[in-house]
């Protein structure tokens, strides 16, 4: 394929063997990749720039359906639906040249199911990976497993002997700070080359030669320049200015100027990502509140009146200029288990928000601290700040500590934090996948995510039951329990749905804007 060539004013021209010309993607979005190893960390950004370099067994496309990437086939066996089997893609390899085989795919699921992966949770139903041959791989499961596959789409396969030749077969525990050779250092199957890695500062990627794709996809972005800039403001001014080519979250307050500006284009979609407030129920006490010798937040009657605190469609329309959907469930409508019904539930009511706290004894009100990231959802400390006066009505004084989501992650992977926002996709658009993370007791490998000290037993078989289900009417009556559990119990306080805006020059070009956010340049052109 012949390729056009745009040379901007501050790109770099790249050749290589496979192209006539290259092109620079020069690409920012406000908060960097939290690593480089694909395992250590379930994070969209992460996600997004791993994506580029390694590459899953399935891939999902911009319109989201399921596109093969290292393997070409998948099915249950068909004398045992316990067994999955993969059918892997002959004659790729590794940027260091070695050969991709299923030994590379054994390695990786199970160096993914270990304690300090974030991963983890996505594999509970999986008993053993074993090779067949090179190039067919079963997955043995608990059980038949129906939607096993959807779990896939984010697991990168790492090269066995890369991994093991440079120490790192362990999962980077990120959680508690650890650094490692595979945190700064990549080696993948991918349609792009890790050039240079500074973190939070610069990442730049160049096209793979011998990219098993090159006759299956545009490749048209030959060499990427991945800019982290927090600040919305220079973010938008960069893409103003020319210096970048593509932003991924246009702030809502300057979509109309980017879209009114000759030579930009602004992308809008409903997201697959609802924001949240989790609360810790759990504690006898907290040590970020001004009550002794009790914990407000166990109260389920507290936790409802914060809910009907929350004016959703107030934030709607000042904070995010209209660019959200006010959520009553933590689950997208993308997801297996949404209903309009459970979604449209959150109203607000402050007088009878007052009235749940005074029957609860909180009359006169009471203080503590709300955690929150400031560059890694759209407004997300606006958004915060908001909640703090609208919580002000019902007497919780709320002190705010917004923080990079290098700093407000660990606080609650590590459960150091009792009052906090967090932002959900689903990948496998099951709510399998949301109940894994943030319902079940956190223990072994399940609730990892899970800061909220809910721990019911019959809510966890049930959850455990999901992955072995195949009459999909139970497995769906299940998850309605569940659901019906996380509402009655208002584990969460549901924000909005959020909407992304993707703004780029007129010479980048895309299929489609992915509700997961998550660009794979290879499908991108350059006009």
């Amino acid at each position: 394929m012949q390729k056009t060539t745009l040379l901007l004013a501050t790109s770099a021209l790249v050749l290589t063997p496979i192209l006539a010309s290259a092109e620079t993607l020069r690409w920012a979005r406000a908060g960097d990749s939290l690593t480089l190893d694909p395992h250590a960390q379930n994070e969209g950004p992460t996600h997004t720039l791993a994506h580029q370099i390694y590459e899953p067994l399935i891939i999902r496309d911009h319109f989201g359906q399921f596109q093969g990437a290292l393997a070409t086939e998948w099915a249950p066996k068909p004398d045992d639906p316990s067994v999955w089997v993969f059918k892997l893609r002959e004659g790729v390899t590794f940027h260091d040249g070695s050969a991709f085989t299923a030994e590379d795919v054994v390695f990786s699921f199970e160096r993914a199911k270990s304690e300090t992966s974030a991963m983890k949770e996505l594999l509970t139903s999986i008993s053993e990976v074993r090779a067949v041959d090179d190039m067919t791989v079963e997955f043995v499961t608990e059980g038949p497993n129906p939607i096993l596959p959807n779990n896939f789409t984010n697991l990168f396969i790492m090269d066995k002997g890369w991994t093991e030749a440079n120490g790192v077969t362990r999962v980077q525990d990120i959680a508690n700070g650890e650094t490692t050779f595979a945190a700064t250092n990549a080696m993948g199957t991918g349609p792009y080359v890790l050039t240079s890695r500074e973190p939070d500062v610069r990442t730049v990627l160049t096209i793979n030669p011998d990219y098993w794709g090159a006759d299956d996809f545009p490749l048209q972005v030959t060499e990427i320049i991945y800019t982290p800039i927090q600040n919305a403001a220079t973010r938008v001014a960069a893409l103003l200015s020319g210096e970048v080519d593509f932003i991924q979250d246009v702030p809502v307050q300057d979509l109309e100027r980017v879209a009114g500006t000759d030579g930009l284009e602004v992308q809008t979609a409903a997201q697959n990502r609802v924001i949240f407030l989790g609360m810790n129920s759990g504690a006898d006490d907290l040590d970020s509140d001004n009550v002794e010798g009790a914990n407000p937040l166990a109260d389920a009657r507290v936790r409802k009146a914060m809910n009907m605190a929350i004016n959703r469609d107030a934030i709607k329309q000042v904070v995010m200029r209209g660019q959200s959907a006010p959520a009553g469930m933590i689950a997208p409508p993308f997801v297996n288990g949404w209903t309009a019904e459970m979604d449209g539930a959150a109203m607000t009511d402050i007088d009878a928000a007052k009235a749940l706290m005074e029957e609860a004894g909180y009359g006169d009100g009471f203080s503590i601290q709300l955690d929150c990231p400031n560059d890694r959802y759209i407004n997300d400390e606006a958004i915060c700040q908001a909640v703090v006066g609208m919580l002000g009505q019902i007497g919780v004084t709320v002190n705010l500590d917004a923080k990079p989501k290098a700093q407000h992650f660990p606080l609650i992977q590590n459960g150091e934090t009792n009052f906090y926002m967090l932002g959900w996709g689903v990948p496998t658009y099951d709510s399998e996948y949301v109940f894994n993370f943030l319902v079940h007791t956190r223990e072994g490998d399940r609730g990892s995510w899970n800061n909220t000290g809910f721990s019911n037993a019959e809510v966890d078989a049930k959850i455990v039951s999901l992955a072995s289900e195949t009459d999909l009417a139970v497995r769906n009556q299940t998850i309605a329990e569940i659901w019906q559990v996380v509402q009655d119990e208002q584990l969460y306080l549901p924000i909005h749905h959020q909407v992304l805006n993707w703004g780029n020059t007129s010479a980048v070009g895309y299929p489609n804007v992915s509700p997961e956010d998550d660009p794979k340049f290879k499908f991108f052109e350059m006009n």
